[in-house]
């Protein structure tokens, strides 16, 4: 077993058993489809050039179908320093996997973050920490794959691109009942972690989401499809794609829309923290 599996394996361990530093019994039930706990994912942390660090966060809702919204606050918080550290309040059912990172200092040391979500009455934290055990590698793996470059524009462009989940982050107005179109451009390598085979087809897909925001979304495709294009290639990459839908809102407000484009590898890359790339469209809806 990798070492890089271990992280996953033990993050899977540790979301389902740790719960405000402590073992329950609610823990090793089976999930229900309403009324549940959600908890906090640590998918581990990566050094930065600068002698910084970058943790990388999902969360594990355990309700097979409840969505909760858990606004910033009392209910949804990360400390020291928050309680915003631009984790999401949208949740989706199931295992998401790490959808945003905090940047802490490169003198943290031994210090530690904690994430609290309160949702149904049922309160889970968890602390994220610079721990060596939970060292990864994001941007590449054991077969040098390399995660799918994102930009929101044609990359003959020279527009802001993205790799890895950092993200990339733009800014759209919207009305009530007008969907804007949300246009993302892929490039990937190819190549698959290690134990998948290559498959046909495009080498990435896309996922929309609602990260936060007063109200549903309703997305044309929120898995749309990737059509091929003749664009220029970023480095290392063998294909070029585009993808197209829309999202349409029922509440004026400011809304977070979150994208993250997979490799073949899957969502989390298939237990190795690489290969995925996060994007976020900041949309204020007008009536």
């Amino acid at each position: 077993m990798s070492i890089r599996f271990w992280h996953a394996s033990i993050a899977g361990i540790a979301l389902i058993f740790l719960q405000s530093g402590a073992v329950r019994a609610q823990e090793i039930e089976y999930p229900h489809a309403y009324g549940d706990s959600i908890t906090g994912a640590f998918e581990g942390w990566y050094q930065n050039p600068d002698g910084s660090a970058t943790f990388l966060v999902g969360y594990y809702n355990r309700n097979l179908k409840e969505e909760l919204d858990i606004p910033i606050g009392p209910n949804n918080h990360i400390d020291p320093g928050g309680p915003d550290q631009g984790q999401p309040t949208h949740f989706y059912p199931a295992r998401q996997w790490g959808l945003f990172t905090i940047r802490v200092p490169k003198d943290f040391g031994d210090k530690k973050l904690t994430w609290t979500i309160v949702a149904n009455g049922k309160s889970t934290t968890i602390p994220l920490v610079e721990n060596p055990d939970w060292l990864i590698q994001p941007m590449i793996d054991a077969l040098n794959n390399t995660p799918p470059v994102l930009s929101f524009q044609p990359f003959s462009e020279g527009g802001p691109t993205t790799q890895g989940p950092n993200g990339l982050v733009i800014s759209k107005t919207a009305k009530v009942g007008q969907p804007p179109t949300l246009t993302a451009y892929g490039a990937d390598d190819g190549v698959s972690s290690p134990g998948r085979a290559p498959e046909k087809g495009p080498p990435f897909s896309v996922r929309w989401t609602l990260y936060r925001g007063p109200a549903a979304v309703k997305f044309a495709e929120a898995r749309p499809k990737v059509e091929k294009t003749e664009d220029k290639m970023p480095t290392k990459a063998i294909f070029t794609g585009k993808t197209t839908t829309t999202a349409t809102f029922s509440v004026p407000g400011d809304y977070v829309l979150h994208l993250i484009v997979n490799d073949v590898s899957g969502d989390g890359g298939g237990g190795f923290q690489c290969c995925w790339t996060s994007g976020k469209v900041n949309v204020t809806v007008t009536p």
